[in-house]
């Protein structure tokens, strides 16, 4: 863990995020949203903004910290599909 992560600005990020995330975005989970995950890792250029986080729970985010990512590749972090012609978007 960097000292990023326990900056004032972290926290006050952290805390709006899962203000707006008080579920898990993954499709189909309910549980409370206890991280947040920045959707581009910081590692490979994500920004530290609200609109590259959401919300997951513990379980989803250490799915995701393994390589599996947590939602359906082509799906958006709603889980909606992220082509615009796809049948579930009509």
């Amino acid at each position: 863990m960097t000292d990023f992560y326990k900056t004032p600005f972290w926290k006050r990020l952290r805390t709006a995020c899962l203000k707006r995330d008080r579920t898990c975005t993954t499709p189909g989970c309910n549980q409370r949203a206890v991280v947040a995950d920045h959707i581009i890792p910081r590692s490979k250029g994500g920004a530290d903004t609200l609109e590259n986080l959401r919300g997951l729970c513990i379980r989803h985010h250490n799915m995701r910290r393994h390589g599996n990512e947590p939602y359906l590749k082509g799906c958006n972090t709603s889980g909606q599909p992220a082509d615009p012609n796809h049948w579930w978007n009509t």
